[in-house]
């Protein structure tokens, strides 16, 4: 796409790379038999996303997507030691609704693996956080265990979206579509999809400000669940969330340079 930000251009491109490297190694023909040996295994069905999200908002509480994310392209390394079975064992203690794992390895130092782990220590649903571009990758996700996976608008063509948004579906997994301004808006509102993601941060600047949020509610419909993201710092910035009927968040950075991820996330959020 012709606007897209130069960072995310090179990020799509090793995406393709790396996917064509991956599918020499392990074919879509395996991956999906993987899938099909999982579907009795209890352990590997899906745990409903989007239906958790639903049910922390309607008990009057914040619903967090708190993230597992080991570094990033603009501030580096964000924790060291990185052990993300006891980082999703301190999020649970700590009440979050669901989990969001980064798997890019180029550029965020992430892994499938590290969704694995995350997932097999706690009982809360997991988003594959990545940058989907092709359906392989989507039966990826629901191989390693994914309850959701991220679609970001910027990223791709309609015709992608709503291809990726069936597969997903068809597999058992929700989707978070994220939007960063009006017109991807606009987009993302043709996908039959209730989970919809506002990234606070410009992709051009990375300047932050909340203000992307509010901004953008008044053309969304009340039945989408509406998740914020990047720039949740403070609990005034909750309160002013949820002043503005927005209940959903995704927080990530400020959670995992804390000591006790857990215990930050309900300093915040209580």
């Amino acid at each position: 796409m012709s606007d897209t930000p130069t960072i995310l251009k090179k990020i799509l491109q090793r995406k393709f790379e790396e996917i064509e490297e991956r599918n020499a190694t392990v074919s879509l023909g395996d991956i999906e038999k993987q899938i099909k040996n999982q579907l009795n295994d209890e352990d590997m069905k899906p745990r409903g996303f989007t239906n958790v999200m639903a049910h922390s908002i309607a008990g009057g509480i914040s619903a967090v997507i708190a993230e597992i994310k080991k570094a990033s392209p603009s501030k580096g390394l964000l924790r060291d030691p990185f052990i993300p079975a006891d980082i999703a064992k301190s999020y649970q203690r700590g009440g979050a609704s669901c989990l969001s794992v980064l798997t890019d390895a180029d550029f965020f130092q992430g892994h499938e693996t590290y969704l694995k782990e995350a997932r097999a220590a706690c009982s809360l649903p997991v988003i594959r956080k990545d940058f989907i571009v092709d359906p392989y990758q989507v039966f990826e996700a629901r191989a390693i265990g994914a309850d959701c996976i991220l679609l970001i608008v910027s990223a791709l063509e309609d015709a992608q979206m709503q291809e990726l948004n069936r597969i997903a579906h068809k597999l058992g997994m929700d989707v978070l579509v994220e939007v960063h301004g009006g017109d991807e808006l606009e987009r993302a509102l043709r996908l039959d999809n209730r989970m919809l993601g506002i990234n606070n941060r410009n992709l051009h600047t990375f300047e932050v400000t909340l203000d992307n949020t509010f901004d953008l509610l008044r053309e969304i419909p009340d039945n989408r669940i509406v998740v914020t993201e990047s720039g949740i710092l403070t609990r005034e910035d909750v309160k002013a969330m949820r002043d503005h009927k927005v209940f959903s968040f995704l927080v990530g950075e400020t959670f995992m340079r804390a000591d006790d991820p857990g215990e930050k996330l309900k300093e915040l959020f209580s």
